[in-house]
C-alpha cells in the first residue's frame, strides 16, 4: 500500500519535512518513490506538487491525517494557506472560573423566567376576578 507522509529532516528540536509517497512497509527516512514538496512547520512555509498528490491520491495513495490537512490546505501555486486558531487557551483556574460565571448567569436566567411566569400567571388571575 502506498502512503503519502511525511519525511523527517532537519536538526534537533528544528524540524522540517519532505512530503513523499512512499511504501507503507518502509522505514520514514526510506527512499521514496516521487517527492511532492516540502513543510516547515515553524514557518509556516510549505511548497507542494498539488496536481501530482491529487493524482497519487486517485491511484489509491493514503495520505497521513497531517498530509491530508495540507494538501486540503494548500493554495493553487502549492502553497500553505495559514489560518491562525483565534481560540485562547485558559489555565485550569481560568476555566473554573469561566464555568462559574457561566453557571451564575444561566441562574439568574432561569430566576428572571420564572419571576415573569409569576407575573403573568398572577396578571391573569385579576383579570379573571
Amino acid at each position: 500500500m502506498l502512503k503519502i507522509r511525511l519525511k523527517r529532516l532537519g536538526a534537533k528540536k528544528n524540524p522540517a519535512y519532505r512530503i513523499i509517497v512512499i511504501n507503507s512497509t518502509t522505514k520514514r527516512e526510506g527512499r521514496p518513490i516521487q517527492e511532492l514538496g516540502h513543510y516547515n512547520p515553524k514557518t509556516k512555509v510549505m511548497k507542494l506538487d498539488l496536481a501530482a498528490a491529487q493524482d497519487w491520491v486517485k491511484k489509491g495513495a493514503q495520505p497521513t491525517e497531517t498530509v491530508a490537512y495540507l494538501i486540503k490546505n494548500c493554495n493553487a501555486d502549492g502553497t500553505l494557506n495559514y489560518q491562525k486558531k483565534e481560540t485562547v487557551k485558559l489555565s485550569k483556574k481560568a476555566q473554573a472560573k469561566a464555568a462559574a460565571e457561566a453557571e451564575a448567569k444561566a441562574k439568574a436566567e432561569e430566576e428572571a423566567k420564572a419571576a415573569a411566569e409569576a407575573a403573568s400567571a398572577e396578571s391573569s388571575e385579576e383579570v379573571q376576578a
